[in-house]
């Protein structure tokens, strides 16, 4: 199945957005805001829309989110951002690499890169609230986007190509989702993970789909833990849950077809969404290491959960996630060994 930007080969209708939108077209049958040019990565500036007020049944005000120019703007964004870290990535030697804590690298690369985005963020999505890894922020508006400008600092600074941008926007409860039906909760409704050095853009529209470049991704179909490849990520900053975790550890080596640990958590939600892993786990991350991975994850057809079975998406960073079967499985696995909350 060919990505979203293709939605519009399809028989059209035209429909008219609220005052100070323009006329957009969609496919016959979907959402007005969501299947218009939801992928197109031309990394060029286009005026921010307005988010519009709608009533809904019980007469107060929701907002209806224009996803497709979100989408858009985060795609762009994340291209913006890898082109500054492909340039440092070639003259590594040359940055200037503080830490912030013990194993918790800040480099000029990531700074750089998180002000590219968060600057076409704020000039495209002006009414949103953006929380990012290095200058933080909190939540505010209808939604607030959660921002990783280096998933996996210290592949990048040992040289090893393997880390990521993630962008992902999490609507906030009341706003009106694809169906225009109003979300109950907090609920993560678009996100972007680019890898450059594979140039892989994996895309994920809250009740549309999940891409890896232009074409649908589903999770595998394996159904025992026996037969699984999983991927983790050990703790390298804080230890204090290394009890819980470990033995989740030594038993999922026992009980499975093998483990990855590849440093970079938002790239090890995008394999599990598209079929190269079969699930996933880590402790202590943090919310904008998950907020894009879950809902690629979910639009293939996946699980991904709060290991405290307490929060709409996990943003506490304890997280498990696969297809439908070994989700449930590596929850089973997981649970005996949770001692506390974070």
């Amino acid at each position: 199945m060919r990505g979203p930007r293709h939605f519009a080969e399809k028989t059209t209708t035209t429909v008219v957005m609220p005052a100070s939108s323009t006329i957009m077209t969609r496919p016959a049958g979907r959402s007005r805001q969501c299947c218009v040019h939801l992928c197109r990565a031309t990394g060029t500036s286009q005026q921010a829309r307005t988010v519009s007020p709608t009533r809904v049944a019980n007469g107060m005000p929701s907002t209806r989110l224009p996803l497709s120019d979100c989408l858009d703007a985060a795609v762009s964004a994340a291209r913006a951002a890898a082109a500054i870290l492909q340039t440092h990535f070639s003259n590594r030697d040359d940055l200037i690499v503080d830490q912030k804590a013990h194993n918790d690298l800040v480099s000029q690369a990531d700074r750089e890169a998180e002000a590219a985005i968060i600057e076409l963020l704020r000039e495209r999505t002006p009414e949103f609230g953006i929380v990012a890894e290095e200058t933080g922020g909190r939540p505010a508006g209808a939604a607030t986007w959660y921002v990783d400008p280096l998933d996996g600092t210290t592949n990048f600074l040992h040289g090893v190509p393997h880390y990521a941008i993630s962008i992902a926007l999490i609507a906030h409860a009341g706003a009106l989702g694809c169906d225009d039906a109003p979300l109950t909760r907090d609920t993560p409704v678009i996100g972007v993970i680019y890898d450059p050095n594979r140039e892989e853009l994996f895309t994920a529209l809250h009740k549309v789909g999940a891409w890896l470049n232009e074409h649908r991704i589903v999770c595998s179909s394996t159904q025992a833990l026996a037969e699984s490849l999983l991927c983790t990520g050990f703790p390298f900053r804080d230890f204090s849950f290394a009890d819980q975790y470990l033995p989740t550890l030594h038993e999922a080596i026992q009980r499975t077809r093998g483990i990855r640990r590849m440093g970079a958590a938002a790239l090890d939600l995008a394999w599990t969404a598209c079929g190269r892993y079969d699930g996933y786990w880590e402790m202590g991350l943090a919310p904008w290491d998950v907020a894009a991975g879950t809902i690629i994850v979910r639009e293939a057809g996946g699980v991904v959960e709060d290991m405290h079975h307490r929060e709409p998406w996990p943003w506490s960073g304890y997280i498990y996630a696969g297809n439908p079967h070994i989700a449930a499985a590596l929850d089973d696995l997981i649970q005996p060994h949770l001692t506390r909350h974070p």
